[in-house]
């Protein structure tokens, strides 16, 4: 149970990527609401998830998803999540929040 989050600030086109690679469950969702905590103090912006790495994701997971959400949706910034492997792309769309977030899976 380890998540390795790698992150980045693409100045260009004004928008977070954020690579996540492991599994967000009980274990290790604090770790990544304290990087985005530590994102929101930098430069609220979109933010972009690359799930191609993501091997699982609970409820607490989808907690802190929602959680993000809420924080930058006062700012009318969006979150894409890329690359959601079938498992996560399915506990998606079963809980409707493939209809919340932006997924793209190409």
């Amino acid at each position: 149970m380890s998540l390795n989050i790698d992150q980045h600030y693409n100045e260009t086109e004004n928008f977070w990527l954020i690579k996540l690679e492991g599994e967000i469950d009980i274990y290790t969702a604090n770790k990544l609401k304290e990087v985005l905590t530590n994102i929101f103090v930098k430069n609220i912006s979109d933010i972009k998830f690359d799930f191609s790495e993501l091997t699982y994701l609970d409820s607490t997971g989808l907690g802190v998803l929602i959680w993000t959400l809420k924080k930058i949706k006062k700012t009318q910034k969006s979150i894409i999540i890329k690359n959601a492997k079938p498992n996560i792309l399915k506990l998606l769309k079963i809980t409707a929040l493939d209809k919340i977030f932006i997924v793209d899976n190409q």
